[in-house]
């Protein structure tokens, strides 16, 4: 049975007894899709022993954000993780959901930057139009960013519109730079360092100096399920916020040294060695806190595209902080 259908039978079972239900009250099992070669902060949280009884049911990997939540939003999955502008987009269409916790974001060590060949005659926002820039996903955090970027810069609107936005494979990106098929390639994390370590680009800007340090993604449950499950969501959220501030406090080898070990005992045949390049989630408030400007940005920016309309979404209303009980000392 491949992914696809077996998500579609989880969920019509979930959807059978309610979406988070158990039969002997709230659920201490839930269902989630993971990243290949990666370990995200609930995985992390549940082998520091962060989760207490509550276990994690791995259903398979995505490579979407919008994907995750969508899942999360219908029941195929219980939480979903995505930026935080198709979190916005997701709940205008009136879908379920709740924002709970932080999971990634942009700091000083985790950074996406926008890079063009070392003889590009590329220098400024203003020799952008006409330009074609790679990116991993259209209408997601690499596109805001240049979106931004362009208007601080002061390029009208019509001139940014003729700035060629290419959706590739990350793994293609540098190459699709360095062979001349796109004239700036959005690279994060290791990608984003072997390409340096190689030489012959060199960077236009990234999103950490136009922006600063924030939290740019966040987990999702539904309504139903934080109703029928709320001391399994306080269980996971406040586990997830501590595994965040144990990354952050653990020395950065005995991290990925863990997380090396975790990736290694789940059995999926899964490369360790982009692990290396670990540094960060930059995730920007402590535990994980949601802010309301962290999604304010996206609304703004989703607004001013025409995704929705002006106002359409009050920030607030999308996300709770009262299921993370972490504390610094605790």
């Amino acid at each position: 049975m491949d992914r696809r259908k077996f998500l579609l039978l989880t969920g019509a079972l979930a959807a059978g007894c309610g979406v988070g239900e158990s039969s002997g009250g709230e659920t201490k099992k839930l269902r989630y899709q993971g990243w290949t070669g990666q370990v995200n902060p609930p995985e992390l949280a549940q082998d520091l022993g962060y989760l207490g009884d509550v276990t994690l049911e791995w259903v398979g990997n995505t490579i979407s954000g919008p994907q995750d939540i969508q899942s999360a939003a219908t029941g195929q999955v219980d939480f979903g993780g995505a930026f935080n502008g198709a979190v916005v987009k997701l709940a205008v269409s009136n879908a379920p959901i709740t924002a709970v916790i932080s999971y990634y974001g942009v700091d000083e060590a985790q950074f996406s930057g926008y890079y063009v060949r070392a003889d590009s005659k590329i220098q400024s926002a203003r020799d952008l139009p006409g330009a074609k820039v790679g990116m991993n996903t259209l209408g997601a955090h690499a596109e805001a960013m240049l979106d931004i970027y362009l208007q601080r810069n002061g390029v009208a609107k019509a001139d940014a519109a003729n700035v060629e936005r290419l959706a590739l494979p990350p793994v293609n990106t540098e190459q699709a730079l360095r062979q001349g098929q796109i004239e700036v390639a959005v690279l994060g994390g290791i990608l984003r360092d072997k390409a340096l370590q190689t030489g012959g680009i060199r960077p236009l800007f990234n999103d950490f100096e136009l922006l600063g340090r924030f939290s740019a993604g966040t987990y999702v449950l539904t309504k139903q399920f934080l109703r029928q499950n709320p001391q399994t969501a306080k269980t996971f959220v406040t586990g997830v916020a501590k595994a965040i501030e144990w990354s952050r406090t653990a020395p950065r080898a005995e991290v990925i040294a863990r997380m090396k070990d975790i990736v290694g005992r789940r059995g999926r045949s899964e490369d360790t060695k982009p692990l290396d390049y670990w540094k960060s989630y930059g995730v920007a408030e402590t535990g994980g806190r949601i802010r309301d400007k962290e999604l304010q940005l996206w609304s703004d920016w989703l607004a001013e595209r025409g995704d929705i309309k002006p106002g359409a979404v009050k920030v607030s209303d999308l996300y709770s902080n009262e299921f993370n009980t972490f504390t610094q000392a605790g």
